[in-house]
């Protein structure tokens, strides 16, 4: 018996140097670059096809993992990866890679003027292409979406989840109906009755570029659900001129109190246990989405877990970093290890 607990000790102690030998590795490589010729930083466009043309859509890799590549995907629609660019003061001390890509329509990837592009199954099928070009598959692929991007990543999992190794939905909600009665029976009445008035009475007239209606929404609606940090860190500040307006408005509609544009009835509660791989819902306490309901988003898919950030509103990622990185962190590292157990049906 001695003689075996001594094999057993002796080799723990070998898999624990060879555990602390990859991840070394890992972390020495994690800045090499994978290309050849010019470099270019990790910055890359990539052609997509579309029923409407080939376009190009731009990327950007931050850092080398072979078993561990997050591709972000931006809200909006017609936002940019710029909302993302903390980031790159957690992950690489994790050694976890990451991808900023731009959707096609917006500042950095070509912006196509045709209607007919801007619907969520051509979104998919142009983040499979993506994909596709970056090399990611199941032994690597983790998708987080945030905002819109967390509808597009979960329409993406219905169709194409056999591709994925984890799902990292960040700040939405499953049902565009459920977040619009969130806003405006929770939300609303939180604001100060006279400001509110004022609001609906310039939503009403649908007079979207009165400079009235930034004025009254920045203080009272922005910088309590949507990021808390005040003044704005200055990437949100950039990326804000940057979102293409038209794509927003067609899709999401103009009012930040529910949607009225094509994603008006988007709704996959129903659809969730259709789900198999790890997913990770992530929510804020102050969220324009509803917290309650992002966490039982986790129940309903096969393998979940929840993220509440308390201090954290729509931008978690800005305004509760204390929160929203370690769990993050959390859930991929377990998942690359395979000791992932969350809470949701089994």
């Amino acid at each position: 018996m001695k003689y075996l607990l001594l094999f057993f000790f002796i080799n723990t102690i070998a898999g624990c140097s060879t555990t602390r030998q990859q991840s070394a590795r890992i972390r020495d490589n994690y800045f090499l670059s994978a290309g050849t010729g010019v470099q270019t930083g990790g910055s890359r466009m990539i052609t997509i096809e579309t029923p409407r043309g080939k376009f190009n859509v731009w990327t950007k890799r931050f850092g080398n993992n072979p078993g561990i590549k997050i591709l972000l995907l931006h809200g909006g629609p017609g936002g940019t990866h710029e909302f993302f660019e903390c980031f790159e003061s957690f992950l690489p001390a994790a050694g976890i890679e990451f991808i900023y890509y731009d959707q096609l329509g917006s500042h950095y990837s070509d912006q196509p003027t045709d209607s007919s592009l801007w619907t969520t199954e051509r979104f998919v099928e142009e983040v499979e292409q993506v994909r596709l070009a970056l090399g990611l598959n199941s032994n690597n692929f983790y998708l987080l979406g945030h905002s819109w991007g967390g509808i597009l990543a979960l329409e993406y999992a219905f169709r194409y989840q056999r591709n994925l190794k984890g799902l990292i939905i960040s700040n939405m909600m499953s049902s565009c109906p459920q977040y619009g009665k969130y806003a405006n029976e929770v939300l609303a009445k939180q604001m100060d009755p006279g400001v509110l008035d004022t609001i609906k009475s310039i939503e009403a007239r649908k007079d979207f570029n009165n400079p009235r209606y930034m004025e009254l929404l920045i203080p009272n609606f922005y910088n309590q659900h949507f990021c808390r940090v005040v003044p704005w860190p200055e990437p949100i500040n950039r990326a804000f001129p940057h979102i293409n307006a038209t794509v927003y408005t067609l899709m999401q509609g103009p009012s930040e109190f529910g949607v009225s544009g094509r994603l008006e009835k988007w709704d996959r509660s129903k659809d969730l246990p259709q789900i198999t791989v790890p997913v990770l819902t992530i929510g804020g306490t102050f969220d324009t989405m509803d917290p309650a309901h992002m966490k039982w988003m986790a129940t309903q898919v096969q393998q979940g877990d929840s993220l509440v950030c308390p201090n954290g509103s729509h931008c978690s990622m800005w305004d509760d970093q204390a929160h929203y990185f370690p769990g993050l962190i959390k859930f991929v590292s377990s998942v690359d290890r395979g000791s992932f157990k969350g809470i949701g049906k089994r």
